[in-house]
């Protein structure tokens, strides 16, 4: 009865987590003036809308796209445009024209909204109010929604290595909300989307304590198969994790042909693609890359902007005051001692291997490319798939950490920072920072937050203005602690009287 009564509370723990994960990634809508995510969206609205994978009649919202002839395309990696067909077809017709116009007149006629637009600007029509509405959407199932599994997944996947609940909720919140990740789970980008299926893939291999099934080696070959399409540089960690794959399989005494099970999901995945490229742009292996005329001296250098990894391009992505890692998110610096502390448990010895694997292959990358800024952006965002496998060895140093009022005072400090940091950049202004911007927190985020520039939230709508529309989010969330400590409140109730009655005699027993 305790131990059923136990997993009933972490099972609220884990709905409750998912939910104030969810709300915290989706109150603030997707940035709407921005050419990486409009390149995949309005490859989503050419196909459902036209038929067709050529966004001629889109192209004016986006620098980012390949020309073929005289036509335009998408050049981006098309996993997150591929799923976002099916749910843009099946919900456009929810957004009819009457409620586009209701809304376009609401909008039009607050003020808060009005105070977040450009003065040059069009204003509030129509046309883009659908277009948002799509991205919004999009946004929601296919970045913020993953986002929020894998901070469950991570939970999960650290109480297979680690009894204690604090250290592992504070890292799964830290990964989601204190990193770059909480800026681009509100944004219609590949990273998040390729981070949970990778993320995927490596929990359904480690999570079982008996030999895996078939079924499940077909669902981690279509995750990692799909995680590459989605964002190319996933490779490097679809291949980490089918190595990893082939080695649990022979530490389980398994037949190590069965690592085979990964290919049908592979072939698939990977035949579509082909067959998508060579539609597009005249080959099986050719990316849209090749044909953009954005990039097209920046990837003709190199193997598509790849060269070698530079110390100065590894300070600026780590401790730079431009995309610095450790400038956004001191707490990950715990991930160093973490890796020391995990490495000496031979138990996980292999899931170290992985985790130290990945991060340092995305991490050469990432100092590789020419690039490696990566445009408009929050931090390194290239780096973003490895970020969780980069959360999870914090938590073995936040252990012994916890235990001392030194060790609280120090992670108290961090995560401190890096919530000023994170929030700070992430809610300023309505778009994301320019490259030309060098000191962002400064320069960009300061500036902003001084003059009450807050990035549009579900509080905008609401009709307030500026940090003031945070406050529905600060409420909602406690409303969900509450719902929770209520929730186990009264099974904790129930568990204590249905003890009493076992173990007290019944007033008749006590007449005899």
């Amino acid at each position: 009865m305790a131990h059923d009564h136990f997993k009933s509370r972490d099972l609220l723990l884990q709905v409750a987590l998912f939910f104030i994960l969810l709300i915290c990634l989706v109150y603030t809508f997707p940035r709407w003036a921005d050419p990486n995510q409009n390149s995949r969206i309005d490859m989503v609205m050419a196909i459902v809308d036209n038929g067709t994978f050529k966004i001629d009649q889109y192209v004016e919202n986006t620098v980012d796209y390949a020309k073929i002839g005289d036509h335009y395309y998408s050049d981006k990696a098309p996993g997150v445009s591929f799923l976002g067909v099916p749910l843009y077809a099946g919900l456009k017709e929810l957004v009819d024209t009457t409620q586009v116009k209701n809304l376009t007149t609401r909008l039009a006629a607050s003020e808060a909204f009005q105070n977040t637009l450009r003065v040059e600007g069009s204003g509030v029509l129509g046309n883009k109010v659908h277009f948002a509405l799509a991205q919004v959407m999009l946004t929601f199932t296919l970045a913020a929604l993953p986002t929020a599994v894998l901070g469950v997944l991570m939970y999960r996947l650290l109480g297979k290595m680690i009894h204690e609940k604090e250290p592992r909720i504070v890292v799964v919140l830290a990964y989601c909300l204190l990193t770059p990740v909480f800026a681009y789970a509100g944004a219609y980008y590949g990273h998040q989307l390729s981070a949970l299926l990778l993320f995927g893939a490596f929990y359904l291999v480690f999570i079982p304590n008996h030999p895996i099934p078939p079924c499940r080696l077909l669902v981690v070959g279509f995750l990692l198969s799909y995680s590459v399409i989605t964002e190319y540089p996933a490779a490097l960690g679809a291949i980490t994790i089918g190595i990893y794959t082939a080695y649990t399989l022979y530490k389980r005494k398994q037949r190590l042909w069965g690592v085979a099970w990964l290919l049908p999901g592979i072939m698939l995945i990977g035949s579509g693609w082909m067959l998508y490229n060579q539609t597009v742009f005249g080959g099986p292996l050719e990316l849209g890359y090749s044909y953009s005329e954005l990039w097209s001296t920046t990837h003709s250098t190199g193997f598509l902007s790849l060269t070698q990894p530079k110390l100065e391009i590894m300070w600026e992505i780590t401790f730079g005051l431009f995309r610095g890692l450790f400038i956004l998110s001191p707490w990950l610096l715990l991930a160093v001692p973490g890796y020391v502390i995990w490495g000496k448990n031979s138990t996980y010895r292999a899931e170290w291997l992985v985790s130290l694997t990945i991060v340092l292959l995305y991490f050469l990358f990432n100092s590789s490319s020419s690039m490696w800024w990566g445009g408009y952006s929050i931090g390194p965002r290239y780096f973003l798939p490895a970020l969780p496998f980069l959360a999870i060895p914090v938590t073995f140093v936040l252990i012994p950490m916890f235990r001392s009022v030194l060790g609280i005072a120090v992670s108290v400090t961090l995560f401190v920072l890096s919530f000023v940091a994170t929030w700070g950049l992430t809610l300023a202004g309505q778009a994301f920072p320019p490259d030309t911007v060098r000191n962002p927190l400064i320069d960009y985020a300061w500036i902003n937050w001084k003059v009450g520039n807050i990035a549009r939230n579900i509080g905008t709508l609401m009709g307030v203005r500026g940090p003031w529309s945070l406050l529905p989010l600060i409420a909602t969330i406690f409303l969900i602690i509450l719902g929770y400590w209520i929730l186990v409140r009264l099974l904790t109730d129930r568990l204590l009287s249905t003890e009493l009655a076992r173990n007290c005699p019944s007033a008749e027993n006590v007449n005899e």
